[in-house]
């Protein structure tokens, strides 16, 4: 919802969202318009357009791809990141993304890839044996429309075909806590980008109202406030950590819906469950962005109804290639999942 330049609509269907805030992006993607697309990703901005669109987007590493950001030691939420409709397209547009700035403090020296050899051929990997933990619907925390779990449960069966190794796991943090660390922390930086917006009369009332709450928010919290949601963040962190010593990969859905009304400034309820905030309907992108973990949302497939939903595959901390090749694989056996938005299949 745009009042400046108008939705953004989804590419399957013109009365849907095409989701935010890289919406715009998605859309052209998904309809043949450009061959990759970049964009931001704080609470799923890469992610969620991705999944409503039908086409991959990629949340890498915190550090991989370096950032101005005028708070550099202070803003670690937000990451820069590729889009695309191939997993190499995605991964050859990382790679020009990525690498260490001396204007950024915690961007990574380190190379996107090991293998400098052909680019095709360093993708390529064996999959046997592969573990991954599927996280679901956080054993019913998240509400979740019908249809988005056993869609993405089919999709996640297919790496079966790959050799891999799929289990049902538990969320290892108290997802309450985690909430409350991540709204803490996304409040404090919003109000810091948006707070003298906010506190001068003449642009106040220019801000929509969900960043004039946020702004508020942020601005009534302590520095003990902050500093318990650091904690908080760093013990999960350490939580998640433990998991990965399990599994080397996880799995959730990327969106609890499917693309919704566009002139749905944001869903109230889903599944008959009240939501508290503006976009606690958005809370399966927290933990990537938490961890600071590289995820990608790949295509799942459509509703009965034509809809697209994506799974977000995460991988450890700087393991941006590991997710990369095993996404590259899960392509390979998911062909038939490939779905053209509506208009370019019925023009041939």
């Amino acid at each position: 919802y745009n009042p400046v330049f108008g939705a953004t609509r989804n590419a399957f269907d013109h009365t849907r969202t095409a989701g935010g805030s890289s919406g715009g992006a998605a859309a052209a993607l998904a309809m043949r318009m450009l061959p990759v697309a970049d964009g931001s990703d704080m609470m799923g901005s890469l992610r969620t357009p991705a999944a409503f669109n039908h086409v991959i987007g990629f949340r890498p590493s915190f550090g991989r791809v370096p950032g101005l950001a005028a708070d550099p030691f202070g803003q670690q939420l937000s990451t820069n990141g590729p889009m695309g409709r191939t997993v190499e397209d995605v991964a050859r547009l990382l790679e020009i993304q990525s690498g260490f700035d001396r204007r950024v403090p915690l961007s990574l020296g380190e190379p996107l890839r090991p293998d400098r050899g052909e680019f095709g051929d360093a993708l390529a990997r064996d999959t046997s044996g592969v573990r991954i933990g599927w996280l679901g619907d956080w054993r019913g925390h998240l509400a979740m429309e019908s249809g988005v779990l056993p869609l993405c449960a089919r999709a996640l069966a297919r790496f079966a075909d790959l050799g891999c190794r799929v289990e049902e796991v538990d969320l290892p943090f108290s997802a309450e806590t985690l909430w409350e660390s991540w709204t803490t922390l996304r409040h404090w930086a919003v109000a810091g980008n948006l707070g003298a917006y906010y506190t001068d009369p003449a642009t106040r009332e220019r801000l929509k109202p969900e960043a004039q709450w946020e702004v508020e928010r942020g601005l009534r919290l302590s520095a003990r406030d902050i500093h318990a949601a650091n904690v908080q963040r760093g013990d999960a962190y350490r939580a998640w950590s433990a998991l990965f010593e399990r599994f080397d990969y996880l799995a959730m859905p990327s969106a609890q819906v499917f693309p919704f009304d566009v002139e749905t400034r944001w869903p109230r309820e889903i599944a008959g469950r009240t939501l508290d905030s503006y976009h606690r309907w958005m809370e399966v992108v927290v933990p990537a962005s938490m961890l600071g973990a590289p995820a990608i949302s790949l295509p799942a497939g459509t509703s009965d109804g034509g809809l697209p939903m994506g799974f977000q595959l995460i991988g450890r901390p700087r393991d941006d290639w590991g997710v990369l090749q095993l996404a590259r694989a899960f392509e390979a056996v998911s062909g038939d999942l490939a779905r053209l938005p509506p208009t370019l299949a019925s023009a041939g």
